[in-house]
């Protein structure tokens, strides 16, 4: 198998006197040199696997992970070996030491739906979009490890000086249902190994080389509980590239490659330049790019792939021809190259643009998926269901409370809800819990006190059969017992109720299916829903065209890309063109561009509508940054340009972009 690894490959996986920090660039086997790297700890240096665990950002990353870790040892994953995201080994740490954390080991893992709710109902201000712009805020600085005594220092604006007043009520309220969110999973575990040597020390004995992915994704959190895992010894191996450095809006920070370096002296950096995915033109058209960047390391992509097809940059008159453009342009290149569908890739900046794409697409009975759209556990009816499970596991989960037992409704309105609230609140316990209290009956009529008390019991006998019978039977018959299904007809219209009720089926299953796979009870799976961030609905057998936001693209790779809206103002997109932060959109453009194999097709508009305004587009400064070698194929001259012509016409547009740029201009 090391025949088929090239010398940097080889080196970061033997490499194991101290830190090191792979970078690899994109296409250059990175996930090949983790399981490679995981196989020689136990084979080759007699390291347990339940010692080791290797870190990922996606589920789907850490799935492809452990088939791969599979394929080398002989058809399974070693037994005790840990391949998780973040947020996973998280949750296992906080629930093996709930003690320590003030939580029982049942607790409940809230998502954003639900902590924008908590805001609001803490603000006092039903205002859904106020809620979330300060959520997001508090959730900056929990990744940030930023106390809600430092937030207050820290706030600059109206909305973050209400979030920090808001701030400390939250966590209370989060502690209120024995919940967490999703923040709570990193910086929990940090503060514990911070504060409890002896809880450190027990992990770190227990984790005895660490294996991160993506590790330019990380943010401080994570960083700190790398650093608190691997101890002094260090014993671990980031893998990140900072030219793929995509998501600072979602909190990560590069600068965490920068404090490696400081953090540990004596740290190896090895370099993967070798590119195993793109042809020549490709490649130096996405060096070219990215080199306008300040660099914390020097790399440069190669390719023994062959030179390849010419990058075709397109101007269009507007996104409906440049939809139509593009379906066409896939329709010819199929017929041509006899290729299937799920050859062609169409990546953009922003949801919004696939609109008018799948309007075109489905006019040319071209089939298409989308990557990245609503998860599957954000449907409506998907979270109804998911209440009960919370409340099977967690009868402290107030929000799931109010949730379950309002749908379907069964004769308890909001003022019965309001009643035992008011007493729940003054007597500091859940809903649940006071339901079963005395002193409930003095704040609620006795119509009401039934209503609650035949729910409770029944979350009861359910909560009673769920550590004892397979998970598939159990949600069969609850949801018999609240006659889920009837309730749909009875308030969607027949074609609504009957979409909902298929996603409720598959749920359903795949639960159950899961349940007889991993031997796990509806408790246990349930604590995990919450980390699942898709269902895996996706058929790699579909033979469709993908759609994705350039930042939903990251890991992925297609034989024929189209990169559409490549203009000032979509990408690099305006607020960072304003706030002077166009470098991590020209990472953006370098994930793009090296998503393609043999074929790169760049288009842009000249007129965009801005409500009733049209606005003249120009094309965006990338295109010139990608250098000469590449064909325009302007749509107001007879044919394509030659590479000289198509040299000058670069060099002219850098011109007039870098004269546009000074002060003055």
């Amino acid at each position: 198998m090391s025949a088929l690894l090239n010398a940097p490959q080889r080196e970061a996986i033997h490499y194991l006197d101290g830190p090191c920090l792979v970078l690899a660039g994109a296409g250059s086997g990175k996930t090949r040199v983790i399981t490679q790297k995981i196989a020689h700890l136990i084979n080759e240096c007699g390291i347990s696997a339940k010692n080791i665990a290797a870190i990922t950002f996606t589920n789907k990353a850490a799935r492809e992970m452990q088939e791969r870790v599979a394929h080398l040892m002989g058809g399974r994953v070693p037994g005790g070996l840990t391949v998780c995201t973040f947020h996973a080994l998280g949750v296992r740490i906080i629930r093996q030491e709930a003690v320590h954390c003030g939580l029982k080991p049942q607790f409940s893992i809230l998502d954003s739906s639900d902590t924008v709710q908590i805001v609001s109902d803490v603000s006092g201000d039903n205002d859904k979009g106020i809620a979330k712009q300060m959520q997001w805020q508090i959730s900056s600085w929990k990744n940030a490890m930023i106390t809600p005594e430092e937030a207050a220092q820290l706030a600059d604006n109206e909305i973050a000086s209400t979030a920090a007043l808001l701030y400390k009520e939250y966590e209370r309220t989060l502690r209120a249902y024995q919940a967490v969110d999703f923040d709570d999973l990193i910086s929990l575990p940090v503060r514990l190994f911070d504060e409890n040597p002896e809880v450190r020390e027990r992990w770190q004995n227990r984790l005895r080389y660490l294996l991160v992915d993506e590790y330019q994704d990380t943010n401080r959190a994570q960083y700190r509980l790398l650093r608190l895992l691997s101890g002094v010894r260090g014993a671990f191996t980031a893998v990140g590239d900072d030219d793929q450095a995509i998501y600072a809006w979602r909190g990560a920070d590069v600068e965490n490659l920068r404090l490696l370096q400081v953090d540990y002296p004596k740290l190896k950096v090895i370099k993967l330049e070798q590119n195993y995915r793109s042809s020549r033109r490709i490649l130096e058209a996405a060096n070219t790019v990215i080199a306008n960047n300040e660099k914390l390391f020097e790399k440069r992509l190669w390719s023994e792939h062959g030179i390849g097809e010419q990058i075709v940059v397109t101007n269009c008159p507007d996104p409906d021809r440049e939809a139509e453009t593009v379906a066409m342009k896939i329709t010819a290149h199929k017929f041509e190259n006899r290729t299937r569908f799920k050859d062609y890739a169409i990546l953009y900046r922003g949801n919004h643009q696939a609109r008018i794409i799948e309007q075109q697409l489905r006019n040319q009975h071209i089939p298409y998926v989308i990557s990245g759209g609503q998860s599957f556990f954000d449907k409506p009816e998907i979270r109804d269901l998911i209440s009960y499970l919370r409340l099977l596991m967690n009868e402290d989960d107030d929000l799931a409370f109010i949730r379950a037992i309002t749908v379907p409704r069964r004769g308890v309105g909001a003022a019965t809800i309001e009643a035992l609230g008011n007493y729940a609140g003054h007597r500091h316990i859940s809903l649940f819990a006071a339901v079963f209290e005395e002193g409930a009956a003095q704040h609620l009529n006795p119509k009401q006190l039934e209503g609650v008390q035949q729910f409770a019991g029944f979350i009861n006998r359910m909560q009673y059969r769920a550590t004892r019978e397979p998970a598939a039977q159990l949600l069969e018959d609850l949801l018999t017992a609240i006659r889920y299904e009837a309730w749909l007809f009875e308030h969607c219209t027949t074609r609504e109720a009957e979409t909902k009720w298929s996603n409720v089926r598959d749920f359903v299953d795949w639960l159950g299916r899961k349940g007889a796979e991993d031997g796990k009870n509806l408790i246990e799976l349930t604590q995990t829903i919450a980390l699942i961030s898709m269902l895996d609905k996706e058929d790699p057998d579909f033979d469709g065209v993908q759609l994705a936001t350039l930042h939903a693209s990251k890991g992925l790779e297609f034989p024929h890309v189209f990169l559409i809206g490549v203009e000032e103002g979509f990408l690099p997109h305006q607020s960072s063109i304003d706030e002077d932060k166009v470098e991590e959109e020209r990472r953006l453009m370098y994930v793009g561009i090296t998503r393609a194999q043999r074929s790169l097709n760049i288009t842009w508009c000249e007129r965009r509508k801005a409500g009733k305004e049209v606005r003249v587009c120009e094309p965006s400064r990338f295109i010139a940054e990608m250098g000469g070698d590449i064909r325009i194929n302007d749509r107001k001259k007879s044919g394509p340009v030659s590479n000289e012509e198509g040299r000058a016409r670069a060099a002219n547009l850098m011109a007039m972009l870098e004269a546009r740029s000074k002060p003055g201009a």
